[in-house]
């Protein structure tokens, strides 16, 4: 396990560095650098499931809802702690990513991609069924503030902020372990061919159902921290359009590395403010504002497939790796 931790200074210096950045700017800044924190840890489990282990996944926004209302429901009816309601998110997700994991290995292509995105269309219509889920309107979850007085400069913001930064940057240190073990290597054995990997003595179907379990635990921590941030859970915060955009967060990365999720996170929370930009400058009516964000994400995906399928990253770090190759071929 020596190589696989050898990146943990550099997540700790990660996090001072997010500590210090967030007495530097403003308010808006802060909210949005905790909005980001949580794409990150979304955008990582979806990046284990599809470019690891092969199964596509369309409603990715499915398993965030349900971390988000296992969270809420755990600490206003039955009385947790706000860390405690996030372990249940994680838990509560990991069983049901489980459940659909056992369907989806005997799944594959466009099967399993259908069968998530229709978990995603009739997930949030349960709201209605069940009164517990507190239907349209939804359920509030406040974390509260900190015991300890912080000062008068330390906003309920900068508490999202902190929280969704100190999970960020462990789910990505225990993300890139997995990754980078035995699990990891099974899980790209069998999207590489896996007929080869059953020759090869890998349970390829107990593997595909491993990678769904822990996906979708993270995705959960990531759809509690995301409810966290709006102060409530309800069927409109978890869209469809939210599953297409963690895809798109995803493709931006590069679907196979884990090196450009912040860049995937960081263009899906400026797209809202970049669309405002461009409407307000256009004179754009209200219809065609509020289905900007939309449109903008679609576009970024299509060019993204087209022109740099593999994430700008990992095209980057293809081109270095083929340059230094030239270089030492040339020294040769």
């Amino acid at each position: 396990m020596k190589k696989e931790s050898t990146h943990l200074p550099l997540f700790i210096l990660g996090g001072v560095i997010l500590y210090f950045l967030s007495g530097m700017v403003d308010e808006l800044r802060v909210y949005q650098g905790a909005s980001i924190a949580v794409y990150v840890i979304a955008i990582s489990s979806l990046i284990l499931l599809t470019g690891y282990s092969g199964q596509v996944s369309l409603g990715h926004g499915a398993l965030l809802a349900i971390g988000a209302y296992s969270a809420a429901i755990s600490k206003n009816e039955l009385g947790f702690p706000v860390l405690a309601s996030f372990i249940v998110a994680v838990i509560i997700t990991a069983a049901g990513g489980a459940l659909l994991g056992a369907a989806a290995a005997r799944l594959s292509g466009p099967y399993l991609a259908g069968t998530t995105l229709a978990l995603a269309v009739g997930l949030p219509s349960l709201a209605n069924q069940f009164e517990i889920l507190g239907g349209e309107q939804g359920l509030l979850f406040d974390v509260g503030f900190p015991p300890l007085s912080l000062g008068e400069d330390f906003t309920q913001y900068k508490w999202f902020f902190w929280i969704a930064g100190l999970a960020a940057l462990i789910s990505m240190w225990l993300v890139n372990n997995i990754l980078k073990s035995r699990y990891g290597r099974t899980w790209r054995a069998g999207r590489a061919n896996d007929v080869a990997a059953q020759l090869a003595g890998i349970n390829t179907g107990r593997s595909k159902v491993l990678a769904f379990t822990i996906s979708a635990g993270i995705a959960g921590l990531s759809g509690a921290l995301l409810s966290m941030t709006i102060g409530t859970v309800s069927p409109s915060a978890f869209p469809l359009a939210l599953s297409f955009s963690l895809l798109t967060g995803a493709v931006l990365a590069g679907i196979t590395t884990l090196g450009g999720v912040i860049l995937g996170a960081f263009v899906l929370v400026a797209i809202p403010e970049v669309a405002d930009v461009i409407a307000h400058r256009l004179g754009a009516s209200e219809g065609v504002t509020t289905n900007l964000p939309g449109l903008i994400v679609s576009g970024l995906l299509i060019l993204t497939v087209l022109f740099v399928p593999n994430g700008p990253v990992e095209q980057h770090r293809a081109r270095k790796a083929k340059h230094e190759a030239l270089l030492g071929s040339k020294h040769k």
